[in-house]
């Protein structure tokens, strides 16, 4: 599966860690909302590749799509806020979710890849950064 890290810019991490007591709530708020116009974008660009392009008529039954969503935000063993995009499980078509969005992805013998996570990186990155700015100023000038 691919993997996308959108970090928080540099000058939003330090002013969050003059918060103090506050920073890990900021945080997790701040990274959610970064995190909601990721989804959208990604939801967006799996939509649009799913059952596209087929030699044969699309067998889609749209659990893929209803499968995706934002994991809660956790800390690392490096005391980092993480958020991620994924999918739940179980798939009922005998394979994973997550096997089947990596099939998308990158194809196999015989489907052609429809990337949807890369380009949905890119498409994103330029509205997370502001919305993660606006939701910071947001914590800041009311709290």
């Amino acid at each position: 599966m691919a993997k996308a890290d959108i970090k928080m810019p540099d000058e939003l991490l330090e002013r969050l860690s003059r918060l103090g007591s506050r920073t890990d709530a900021v945080a997790e708020r701040v990274l959610e909302a970064g995190g909601e116009v990721v989804l959208e974008k990604v939801k967006s660009k799996l939509s649009a590749a799913v059952g596209k392009g087929t030699k044969y008529k699309s067998r889609s039954t749209g659990e893929l799509e209803g499968a995706i969503g934002l994991s809660p935000v956790k800390l690392d063993r490096n005391g980092n806020h993480n958020i991620k995009i994924g999918f739940s499980e179980p798939h009922s078509g005998g394979v994973t979710n997550a096997q089947l969005a990596n099939m998308l992805e990158y194809g196999k013998s015989g489907q052609a890849a429809r990337p949807f996570l890369k380009p949905a990186k890119s498409a994103s990155r330029a509205a997370c950064i502001e919305a993660m700015q606006r939701k910071f100023q947001e914590e800041v000038d009311g709290g």
